[in-house]
């Protein structure tokens, strides 16, 4: 059994596979492995995968199930103590696994780690899907150290600490294997967006951490499967956001907080409109259609809720602070 599964997740991603596989495998410790999960693609990854790297491991899910179901399929065929799920857009760097891996072998506590996540096409800059870590305001909305909605900070080493976060992004996300089936995986049920706080979220509700370590770097292209302005991914974005308040906020906050959201959506999708984006529009109320059919399916799996763990999310509204306030840095703490 390997230390370390370093597992990419493809589809029809032959192009990102020709272009960062050379540095994953030149920087792999010699206790890991390196396997590609192919989500049934119909491109030419599997024959250039056993052309030019016929070393490596493949595993063949027989539908794409998204990202969720992609990854739960396949590492249930995958034993090692620890497992890294990367995107197939990530460019690694010398080094980048090693403090990960140090870090969680002198923290049991720690379950999940983060590097540093950086953009591709702007080395200097962070990248949208994590950057330094990511956090949750009170009402449900994600932002990250380094990242508030669509403001990306420049990298000046500002946040080089490693420090706890509420969740990490899930283009490079380690985790103890043992802890990710013990949560069951990742919910099928999401396909692809915000999966990933939601499976940290319920980990913190075991009493684990998750972290970011800056010590590790790498960078991220983003949007590889889904481009940014797709109406399906806005539309997957706002329903799983409502799929992870009610599987996992505190019985006594569901009402309210979902009394304050979707009029908060609902004005969301009108700035859509406003912008001419009206697919955009669209997918919002979509979404909320989509989500009250499945309502009752989604609160079945309301386990083991920790109320705790609720008490960690920034405890103001980032929209207000960020668009009426106007303060777009998060240190971890507060944001100026």
């Amino acid at each position: 059994m390997a230390k370390l599964a370093i597992v990419i997740l493809n589809w029809n991603g032959q192009k990102f596979l020709a272009q960062f596989l050379p540095a994953l495998i030149q920087y792999a410790p010699s206790y890991s492995e390196i396997i590609i999960a192919d989500n049934a693609s119909t491109d030419n990854s599997i024959e250039f995968l056993r052309t030019v790297f016929p070393s490596i491991k493949i595993i063949q899910n027989k539908i794409n199930g998204g990202f969720s179901k992609g990854y739960n399929d396949a590492l249930q065929q995958v034993e090692a103590e620890y497992y890294c799920l990367l995107n197939s857009d990530v460019e690694v760097t010398e080094n980048w696994i090693e403090p990960i891996v140090v870090l969680l072998d002198n923290h049991p506590d720690i379950a999940i780690v983060q590097p540093k996540l950086l953009s591709f096409a702007h080395k200097n800059q962070f990248e949208y899907a994590g950057a330094c870590g990511g956090f949750l305001d009170y009402l449900g909305y994600p932002f990250c150290r380094g990242r508030v909605f669509e403001y990306l900070e420049e990298d000046s080493g500002q946040y080089n600490n490693a420090i706890e976060v509420f969740w990490a992004t899930g283009a490079a996300l380690f985790v103890r294997s043992n802890i990710f089936h013990a949560v069951n995986g990742l919910d099928d049920d999401f396909f692809a967006h915000m999966e990933e706080i939601d499976f940290c979220w319920r980990v913190k509700s075991l009493g684990y951490k998750v972290m970011v370590e800056p010590k590790s770097v790498v960078y991220h292209v983003g949007g590889g499967t889904l481009p940014k302005n797709s109406a399906r991914k806005t539309y997957l974005n706002f329903r799983n956001n409502m799929f992870l308040l009610l599987k996992n906020l505190p019985r006594t906050k569901l009402l309210p907080i979902f009394l304050l959201r979707f009029p908060l959506d609902n004005i969301a999708a009108l700035f859509f409109l406003f912008r001419g984006h009206w697919r955009d529009t669209w997918a919002v109320y979509r979404a909320q259609l989509s989500f009250l059919r499945q309502f009752r399916k989604m609160k079945r799996k309301r386990k083991d809720v920790d109320k705790q763990v609720y008490k960690q999310t920034f405890q103001k509204s980032i929209v207000f602070q960020h668009y009426i306030k106007k303060k777009s840095k998060f240190n971890g703490t507060y944001l100026e």
